[in-house]
């Protein structure tokens, strides 16, 4: 059996030195002035003090007081969870979900011998089901705190010094919170964009896509990331007209090329309409709907796009204003996020950040590293998040996850590497549920065949990425994955079936 992968990994543990290598710890971040701090006098209530309740506040906070340090977590929101919880992942995933059972009985249950006359969609229900869901996850997050015995602090907070955070709470009062270690985790907020007013009513942010009252007729996506091609897709599933708008050539751009053209073949098929090289240049907005005036992006004949509904997706800033940065010195970039070390520490002693409002990907898991990494360092421990093992998922059907290089990095590295392709079409799990759209694709250096990337069209590449993901971090070899026995008939198989392709050929195609 294939032990490349092992060895390489053995050698690593045995070389590795996190405290002399900061961008093995932590890549991509700025390298900033390190400070040491020692644990301030008694008058200082908790040992962190976090502010922030979404995925890399409330792991941070989880996790500091697991590690036996007192700890308090602020958070004005009023329920735990941050965007992705509340407003973001989670209610978009079940919208998502419902969305796609209604899709399925419409055009995929007679396949299977399931008929049925009508079928109708209840959309006050959809909606119940998604904000049940979130209510009872929050909630859950509530009961970790008093699990682990986290202080929750309901309100506004923004910091008056590099131990004390002023926090304005609901009924109007304030108080004043105490820490050694301040975290600032206040994650990101919708971009706008220049002359777009976001109402919520005609003109929508993910937020207000997430809770509209009736299925619009057309509805017009500017931007074509993830959040825009899920939303896109939801209310396509449910009858609405999709059309996206986006200003560079590509959709998703950072995904890997040949997967990116299969994709959006894909979301054609569904009807999901695309305008690339296209910018808006004006928005008209009234009780009949909205009129968007676009011109392509070099310039040129402009055109009026009429729809009921516009969802602005352009992407996301890092929430930084307001927390009083500027009044005890953190120093930020031109865009706003806060500049830290490989510990996490920001320029000023005791003062961390973690999350969206650093550099790095805006995902809610890369967060919560960012939370238990910074917390292990605070408590003299160490800890370790690799930003080039992230891995990222685009929650349609089908869903497209990745990790590591995509082909057009590889190539641009000028690393010598070899490509290990397997299609769905040649998968029996897929062929015998009828869902085998999509193939799994392998990068590996071509000298020592240790993967740089993995990339997943497939139904349920979310949950299959991990495999890759595991791989990754400990320096695998494509062998190393091929020689592993997977369970038969499984989509994981055409994982294993790809890194067949990638250093020798595979089986079943």
């Amino acid at each position: 059996m294939a032990m490349a992968g092992l060895a390489r990994r053995k050698a690593y543990l045995l070389t590795r030195n996190l405290s002399n290598s900061s961008s093995d710890v932590l890549k991509y971040s700025p390298t900033v002035t390190s400070f040491s701090r020692g644990f301030a006098s008694g008058s200082e209530e908790n040992d962190v003090v976090v502010i922030g309740g979404g995925p890399g506040g409330y792991v941070a906070a989880i996790k500091a007081a697991q590690l036996g340090l007192k700890t308090a977590c602020i958070e004005k929101r009023g329920a735990l969870g941050g965007t992705c919880l509340n407003v973001g992942c989670i209610p978009s995933k079940a919208l998502l979900h419902s969305s796609h059972m209604y899709h399925e009985a419409q055009h995929s249950f007679a396949n299977h011998g399931v008929k049925f006359s009508s079928v109708e969609i209840d959309l006050p229900a959809m909606m119940a089901q998604k904000d049940k869901a979130v209510s009872n996850l929050t909630r859950g997050i509530e009961g970790l705190f008093k699990k682990n015995k986290v202080s929750y602090v309901k309100g506004y907070g923004k910091l008056i010094s590099p131990s004390e955070v002023s926090v304005e709470t609901p009924d109007g009062g304030n108080t004043v919170v105490k820490g050694k270690h301040i975290i600032i985790a206040t994650g990101s907020d919708v971009k706008s964009l220049p002359g777009i007013t976001i109402d919520e009513k005609r003109i929508v942010s993910s937020t207000g896509a997430l809770a509209l009252t009736e299925i619009p007729k057309k509805l017009v996506v500017i931007g074509a990331g993830y959040i825009g091609l899920e939303m896109g897709s939801v209310w396509g599933r449910l009858g609405s007209e999709i059309t996206v708008v986006e200003f560079a050539a590509d959709i998703v751009p950072t995904m890997d090329g040949e997967i990116r053209k299969q994709f959006q073949r894909s979301l054609e098929k569904q009807g999901m309409k695309f305008m690339l090289k296209t910018k808006v240049v004006g928005v008209d907005s009234s009780a009949d709907g909205v009129k968007l005036t676009l011109e392509p992006a070099a310039g040129g004949d402009q055109t009026i796009l009429e729809a009921d509904v516009v969802l602005v997706s352009a992407g996301r800033s890092p929430y930084t204003g307001g927390l009083g940065l500027d009044k005890i010195g953190v120093e930020t970039d031109k865009i706003g996020r806060i500049l830290v070390n490989e510990r996490f520490s920001t320029n000023v002693p005791g003062v961390y950040a973690i999350g969206d409002v650093i550099p790095g990907p805006m995902l809610a898991h890369k967060a919560e590293e960012d939370g238990v990494a910074c917390v292990e360092f605070i408590a003299g421990k160490t800890g370790h998040v690799d930003y080039d093992k992230v891995p990222g998922v685009v929650y349609t059907h089908p869903e497209v996850a990745s990790v590591g290089k995509t082909e057009e990095q590889v190539k641009a590295l000028g690393v010598e590497y070899r490509v290990g392709k397997f299609p769905f079409m040649a998968n029996s799990r897929a062929k015998a549920i009828d869902n085998a759209e999509g193939l799994v694709k392998i990068l590996a250096e071509k000298e020592t065949d240790k993967i740089l990337g993995v990339h997943i069209m497939a139904p349920n590449a979310g949950e299959l990425i991990h495999e890759a993901v595991i791989a990754l971090q400990y320096d695998a070899a494509s062998e190393d994955i091929a020689r592993v026995c997977h369970a038969h008939p499984t989509m994981s198989e055409a994982v294993k079936e790809a890194a067949m392709a990638t250093y020798d050929k595979p089986i079943h195609i």
